[in-house]
């Protein structure tokens, strides 16, 4: 066990081998945060504009690409102003907010791809009863349940850090996540286990629950009609891409960096970069081409803005 310090400030000690570059890393970084937005908001509102839109698919899909750009915008602009700064610093109650609304959204995403996985199983498998099932109420209710259940679990770990001071005021990365964990003067068991038990809860859980639906559509497709596989591959698919996609930087993130592994600042940057730069791109570019109704509004507002 360490001293307990007075730390005020963090330091984060990532960007130790980026200052001769630095002005090139604000310039991409700022270019993809302008791009994830531009992208993002351009889905969601096609789907609040075209009414043919509003079903409970593309709410969910809308939902997740709001995720998204709330996700950056909880790390680039502090990215952005570290990049130009001398010293990357970070107040300690700021970090353990920031570490909040990364990991609130983080498993949000695994519960809003639960409930497209549902959306997806009641209308392929019970396409009779899906106007009952998902109606506007059911919707709503998932939408809200997805945000507010991670927020209130991690709520709770945050006030749990807090408790404990902090003994190291250097941190390893780029932003505040699971390496907060290194700071404490000491390791909680009570923090572990509840730390384990949100892993189960609001990670693993939807994830097994997400590759049950899909494996029960994929059995009665096909068991069915050709068109019935067809819909399926159609709007299942993109779901499992960025399922796939975000849950193999997850791993990345709680496992590797919670190993407090010492990996090179060039390996930990690139991880780093993909997480926050290929995903929140990687959404709305798999839903823009692979969902045929949200294609067809995407190639018609660029045939207009190419006119």
């Amino acid at each position: 066990m360490g001293n307990p310090l007075n730390v005020t400030y963090i330091t984060f000690d990532g960007f130790v081998e980026l200052h001769r570059y630095r002005y090139l890393c604000f310039v991409l970084m700022f270019t993809a945060y302008v791009l994830i937005i531009c992208f993002n908001c351009t889905i969601v509102c096609l789907i609040w504009i075209h009414k043919n839109l509003h079903e409970p698919m593309y709410i969910f899909i809308a939902a997740l690409l709001i995720n998204s750009v709330l996700y950056s915008t909880n790390i680039y602009p502090k990215l952005l102003i570290d990049v130009l700064s001398e010293k990357q610093i970070i107040s300690y109650p700021l970090c353990l907010f920031q570490g909040f609304i990364y990991y609130t959204l983080a498993t949000s995403e695994f519960l809003l791809l639960s409930a497209m996985s549902y959306d997806r199983y009641v209308s392929i498998c019970k396409p009779l009863q899906y106007p009952t099932i998902m109606g506007t109420h059911i919707v709503e209710c998932l939408l809200l349940l997805s945000w507010l259940v991670p927020a209130c679990e991690l709520a709770a770990a945050v006030s749990m850090h807090a408790e404990i001071k902090a003994c190291v005021i250097t941190l390893k990365g780029f932003f505040c996540n699971t390496s907060v964990y290194t700071l404490l003067c000491y390791h909680s068991i009570s923090i572990s286990i509840y730390g384990v038990f949100m892993l189960l809860n609001i990670a693993l859980f939807p994830l097994i629950f997400i590759l049950f639906t899909y494996t029960r559509i994929l059995i009665i497709s096909y068991r069915s009609c050709k068109s019935v596989r067809r819909k399926a591959a159609q709007t299942c698919l993109p779901h499992l891409l960025v399922l796939i996609n975000f849950s193999c930087f997850i791993t990345y993130d709680v496992v590797v960096v919670r190993l407090e592994s010492d990996i090179p600042n060039f390996v930990r940057l690139t991880m780093t970069l993909q997480m926050i730069v290929y995903h929140p791109i990687f959404n709305p570019i798999i839903y823009g081409l692979k969902m045929k109704e949200i294609s067809k509004h995407v190639k018609h507002l660029v045939s207009q803005v190419k006119f």
